[in-house]
């Protein structure tokens, strides 16, 4: 892929290093440290003059720091001449923070926005989005990515009586995303209304559906704490169901996270990577991950090869022909963990909703 450069920030260079060995391609030279005051240094160690740059940063660890990190890289390449700088975020930080709650709270997510557009990004990646009009937030483009396909993908290869789940969704905000994988499953779903005596905590829960005698699947953006879905696993044993499985696209697990993980009656709590998970799941062995790499991946190569003035041909080295980025006959090239060796493509009817909100 010519004229692309990847930059891994500190947070999470697993996920970029597994994005970049999908694309056939090596991750940029970049040296980031702290001076004794705890500011921030980034030193990119190649040029990027007239290069399509993407930087790999998630809202994840020491937040505030990652924040900073990443809007250093956005600028020190942009100053640099670089052509275009994307910043891949599979987590945005400050999500939550969408809107004003209560008098004189801040939306921290416009300002994110704001910090980003004036680092000089001019495209925005990320992945399921706390709250969809946070896109709304940005003047530049901006591409929330979903996990559903892979999602679908576990649900069906590890949970033997699927056909019979039903997909649970652990508050009314999440109706939508539980519903849309209902409906590609064939099966029913279920809702509970929580009401939250403050942050983090969560007063009450009412069932809306029936779970007697099936698999629940709680299905949510995110976990913090886990209060809220420890929670549900609880109410939907209550209920009758068989078996409570948690799937979540950012899996935070703060505070007592893991120790109410480990005490709830969960078969499993899935993630996706879009968060470091590997001290995680030495103090829980509920814990499972899905990688999500290859969206990702498929993301920037699409978005890079949008700019080149002969598509076919160009893209993951080996592949035959060229990926329309229309939202039609989508198709996701799977490569072997750790190989160069290209399995067969894949036609997943859910691809669609690879692409920015309102495509699929």
């Amino acid at each position: 892929m010519p004229n692309i450069k990847i930059f891994s920030g500190s947070s999470h260079q697993d996920l970029s290093q597994k994005i970049t060995d999908r694309l056939g391609l090596e991750l940029g030279k970049v040296v980031t440290k702290k001076f004794s005051n705890q500011e921030t240094c980034v030193e990119i160690g190649e040029s990027v003059r007239g290069e399509d740059v993407y930087i790999v940063q998630s809202g994840c660890g020491e937040i505030n720091d990652n924040l900073m990190e990443l809007l250093i890289m956005i600028n020190a390449c942009k100053i640099a001449s670089a052509s275009r700088v994307t910043a891949v975020i599979p987590c945005f930080p400050y999500a939550r923070q969408d809107k004003k709650d209560k008098s004189r709270a801040p939306i921290s997510a416009k300002l994110v926005a704001n910090m980003l557009s004036v680092a000089g990004a001019d495209h925005i990646i990320t992945m399921d989005l706390h709250a969809s009009q946070i896109q709304g937030f940005f003047d530049i483009p901006v591409d929330n990515l979903y996990a559903e396909p892979a999602v679908l993908k576990w649900i069906r290869e590890n949970i033997a009586d699927w056909k019979t789940c039903c997909i649970v969704s652990p508050d009314a905000g999440g109706a939508k995303r539980v519903t849309s994988i209902a409906d590609r499953l064939n099966v029913d779903f279920a809702l509970i209304h929580k009401e939250r005596k403050k942050a983090n905590e969560v007063d009450r829960m009412v069932l809306v559906g029936d779970v007697k005698d099936r698999v629940a699947i709680l299905v949510d953006d995110m976990a913090d704490t886990c209060g809220t879905i420890c929670h549900a696993a609880d109410k939907l044993l209550s209920a009758g169901a068989t078996k409570v499985y948690a799937i979540l696209t950012h899996g935070i697990f703060s505070g007592p996270a893991i120790s109410r993980i480990n005490h709830a009656c969960f078969e499993a709590v899935v993630v996706t990577n879009t968060i470091p998970q590997e001290d995680k799941m030495k103090h829980c062995s509920k814990i499972q991950v899905i990688d999500i790499s290859m969206i990702l991946a498929e993301a920037i190569r699409r978005t890079h090869n949008a700019r080149l003035p002969d598509y076919p041909g160009h893209g993951i080295p080996g592949y035959q022909g060229s990926i329309s980025l229309a939202p039609v006959m989508c198709e996701v090239l799977h490569w072997r963990q750790g190989h160069g060796e290209k399995t067969v493509p894949t036609p997943l009817e859910e691809l669609p909703r690879f692409t920015a909100h309102g495509q699929h």
